[in-house]
């Protein structure tokens, strides 16, 4: 069954496995806000747990906003969980700080909380790495309501000496005659030791439609490797705006094609629409799935709670696709 949660909003996601056990953390507001759209500054991360990502358990709230003056003084938001050699939890996840109420101005800073079971979470001291230029747009450019620099998935290097980490962000620089909202890239950042972090250039251009390129993760798929990353209809810039939104994967070549070239995200294309969002791929019992938190009702309203898989396959020409036990969505 879905996973929800009586009386509070539940939205982006991430897991960890170990052994047998899927540890669920997840985005959660209360419904007493009224408004859906106040869970963003009012965000905490909660954990559940299962054997089968369709039966839960939950054990609530694992990481709340920080002190006054701390990069995550407003609330929470979205992150990774990765395993280091030595054996230790590391939760990398997103600060969020809103300047005034009522506005949606706010800066993202990435952070770092550890664990050594993946029940308790310690964070780790100030910020671990925000926005820079040349590179990424800041509020100081006055070009978007935020700062984007969040939802971190981290890699490890097939050298064993080093790791990666993409980021939702957003170009400071656009083409002459793109649109100036259509800066949505993917950030990236390298590390030697998973304490420093060094921005770097980011892996794909503006102009390719996203405002933004939410929750990217890099898969494989059945040997095949894949970016899957969120952006939904409101946020389709360029040539994409007015069309639809959702769940995007993109096809990729070789092993680790964040070292080569820039990904062609303008090739994406979609796996399912706005009514699930913030999707993960995850290894099912049953084979690769999708999860995503179920978005927009009937009604066009909120929903709030997390769906369930939904098994992926490729098509003879090269399509990612999730089913249901009805249709191909």
């Amino acid at each position: 069954m879905a996973f929800s949660i009586p009386d509070f909003w539940v939205w982006d996601f991430w897991t960890a496995i170990d052994g047998p056990t899927v540890h669920l953390y997840y985005l959660r507001a209360p419904m007493s806000l009224a408004d859906p759209q106040l869970r963003h500054r009012n965000a905490s991360v909660g954990h559940a747990t299962s054997v089968d990502y369709e039966n839960w358990t939950d054990h609530g709230v694992v990481l709340e906003h920080g002190a006054p003056g701390s990069a995550d003084e407003s609330a929470t938001w979205t992150g990774s969980v990765y395993r280091d050699p030595s054996g230790l939890w590391r939760m990398y996840y997103t600060g969020s700080r809103y300047l005034r109420p009522g506005e949606d101005t706010n800066v993202e800073t990435i952070m770092l909380a550890t664990s050594t079971d993946l029940h308790e979470w310690v964070k780790t001291p100030g910020a671990l790495l925000s926005a820079e230029r040349p590179w990424y747009e800041t509020l100081a450019d006055q070009t978007w309501r935020e700062e984007a620099w969040r939802d971190p998935w981290v890699v490890p290097d097939v050298s064993g000496t080093m790791w990666h980490m993409l980021i939702t962000a957003r170009s400071r620089q656009v083409p002459a005659g793109v649109d100036p909202d259509d800066r949505g890239v993917i950030g990236y950042a390298t590390s030697r030791d998973l304490d420093s972090w060094t921005a770097a250039a980011p892996l794909s251009a503006p102009g390719a439609g996203f405002a933004h390129l939410e929750v990217p993760q890099l898969v494989r798929i059945d040997g095949k490797e894949a970016l899957i990353f969120s952006c939904d209809s409101s946020h389709l810039v360029g040539a994409r705006r007015g069309s639809a939104g959702g769940v995007w994967a993109l096809a990729l070549g070789g092993d680790e094609p964040f070292l080569g070239e820039l990904l062609n995200v303008a090739d994406a294309q979609l796996v399912v629409g706005d009514e699930l969002y913030a999707g993960r791929v995850v290894e099912t019992p049953t084979g690769p799935a999708l999860l995503g938190f179920e978005n927009v009702g009937q009604n066009g309203e909120f929903v709030g709670r997390l769906s369930d898989p939904l098994p992926l396959r490729w098509t003879d020409d090269g399509r990612l696709v999730a089913y249901t036990t009805e249709r191909v969505r």
